[in-house]
Protein backbone atom coordinates (compact mmCIF):
# COMPACT_ATOMS: atom_id res chain seq x y z
CA UNK A 1 0.00 0.00 0.00
CA UNK A 2 1.76 3.11 -0.80
CA UNK A 3 0.60 6.86 0.61
CA UNK A 4 -1.92 7.76 -1.75
CA UNK A 5 -3.67 4.19 -0.83
CA UNK A 6 -3.43 5.05 3.05
CA UNK A 7 -6.27 6.26 5.03
CA UNK A 8 -5.50 9.38 7.17
CA UNK A 9 -5.66 8.01 10.29
CA UNK A 10 -2.81 5.41 8.84
CA UNK A 11 -0.72 8.17 8.16
CA UNK A 12 -1.17 9.33 11.46
CA UNK A 13 -0.20 6.03 12.98
CA UNK A 14 2.71 5.91 10.81
CA UNK A 15 3.44 9.57 11.60
CA UNK A 16 3.10 9.11 15.34
CA UNK A 17 5.52 5.84 15.09
CA UNK A 18 8.33 7.94 13.50
CA UNK A 19 7.86 10.17 15.95
CA UNK A 20 8.10 7.84 19.37
CA UNK A 21 10.80 5.72 17.47
CA UNK A 22 12.88 8.63 16.36
CA UNK A 23 12.35 11.22 19.30
CA UNK A 24 11.39 9.11 22.18
CA UNK A 25 13.28 6.23 21.65
CA UNK A 26 10.37 4.20 22.09
CA UNK A 27 10.49 0.21 20.60
CA UNK A 28 7.24 -0.38 19.27
CA UNK A 29 6.09 -3.65 20.22
CA UNK A 30 2.71 -3.50 18.52
CA UNK A 31 0.14 -1.68 16.12
CA UNK A 32 -3.54 -1.91 15.88
CA UNK A 33 -3.44 -4.76 18.74
CA UNK A 34 -7.36 -5.82 18.71
CA UNK A 35 -8.33 -7.38 21.86
CA UNK A 36 -11.70 -8.62 23.27
CA UNK A 37 -11.95 -4.81 25.12
CA UNK A 38 -11.05 -2.67 21.76
CA UNK A 39 -8.31 -1.64 19.86
CA UNK A 40 -5.19 0.06 20.81
CA UNK A 41 -3.57 1.89 18.03
CA UNK A 42 0.35 1.61 19.27
CA UNK A 43 2.15 -0.46 22.13
CA UNK A 44 5.55 0.32 22.44
CA UNK A 45 8.09 -0.12 25.51
CA UNK A 46 10.59 2.13 27.53
CA UNK A 47 12.94 0.55 29.87
CA UNK A 48 10.63 -1.75 31.61
CA UNK A 49 7.72 0.82 30.90
CA UNK A 50 4.70 -0.41 28.64
CA UNK A 51 3.05 2.58 26.75
CA UNK A 52 -0.38 1.95 25.16
CA UNK A 53 -0.53 4.93 22.42
CA UNK A 54 -4.10 6.24 21.29
CA UNK A 55 -3.15 8.35 18.03
CA UNK A 56 -6.23 11.06 17.23
CA UNK A 57 -5.87 13.78 13.86
CA UNK A 58 -7.71 16.12 12.67
CA UNK A 59 -7.86 19.61 11.48
CA UNK A 60 -9.10 20.62 15.11
CA UNK A 61 -11.29 23.28 14.31
CA UNK A 62 -14.47 22.48 16.13
CA UNK A 63 -12.81 19.88 18.60
CA UNK A 64 -9.23 19.55 19.40
CA UNK A 65 -8.52 15.52 18.16
CA UNK A 66 -7.47 14.17 21.43
CA UNK A 67 -10.86 15.78 23.21
CA UNK A 68 -12.01 12.58 21.25
CA UNK A 69 -10.72 10.06 23.75
CA UNK A 70 -13.58 10.76 26.16
CA UNK A 71 -14.80 8.34 29.24
CA UNK A 72 -15.87 5.92 27.23
CA UNK A 73 -12.69 5.17 24.81
CA UNK A 74 -10.50 5.43 27.93
CA UNK A 75 -12.57 2.60 29.50
CA UNK A 76 -11.61 0.48 26.21
CA UNK A 77 -8.53 0.66 26.25
CA UNK A 78 -7.61 0.80 30.29
CA UNK A 79 -9.22 -3.24 29.80
CA UNK A 80 -7.38 -3.42 26.67
CA UNK A 81 -4.28 -2.57 27.85
CA UNK A 82 -5.00 -4.95 31.33
CA UNK A 83 -5.51 -7.16 29.00
CA UNK A 84 -2.35 -6.88 27.00
CA UNK A 85 -0.48 -7.07 30.20
CA UNK A 86 -1.72 -9.76 32.44
CA UNK A 87 1.09 -12.06 32.09
CA UNK A 88 4.09 -9.63 31.24
CA UNK A 89 6.83 -8.35 33.85
CA UNK A 90 7.38 -5.06 33.61
CA UNK A 91 8.15 -2.02 35.91
CA UNK A 92 4.90 0.39 34.83
CA UNK A 93 2.52 1.15 32.76
CA UNK A 94 1.06 4.41 31.08
CA UNK A 95 -1.47 5.66 28.41
CA UNK A 96 -0.51 8.49 26.29
CA UNK A 97 -2.46 10.41 23.59
CA UNK A 98 -0.60 11.14 20.50
CA UNK A 99 -2.71 14.77 18.65
CA UNK A 100 -1.42 15.40 15.35
CA UNK A 101 -3.14 18.28 13.14
CA UNK A 102 -1.50 19.47 9.95
CA UNK A 103 1.73 17.26 11.14
CA UNK A 104 2.45 19.27 14.24
CA UNK A 105 2.43 16.26 16.93
CA UNK A 106 1.08 17.16 20.43
CA UNK A 107 2.38 14.33 23.07
CA UNK A 108 0.42 13.88 26.15
CA UNK A 109 1.83 11.47 28.31
CA UNK A 110 0.62 9.39 31.21
CA UNK A 111 -2.89 10.46 31.11
CA UNK A 112 -4.11 9.37 34.03
CA UNK A 113 -4.21 5.56 34.42
CA UNK A 114 -2.84 4.14 37.71
CA UNK A 115 -1.63 0.99 36.68
CA UNK A 116 1.63 -0.73 38.11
Amino acid sequence: MNKSEKKDWQIAEDYAVKYLKEVKKYKIIERNLRTPYGEIDIVAQHKRIYIFVEVKSGSGKRILPSERVDEKKFEKITKSAEYYLKDKKFEKAQIDVIEIIDSKITHYEDIGWDYS
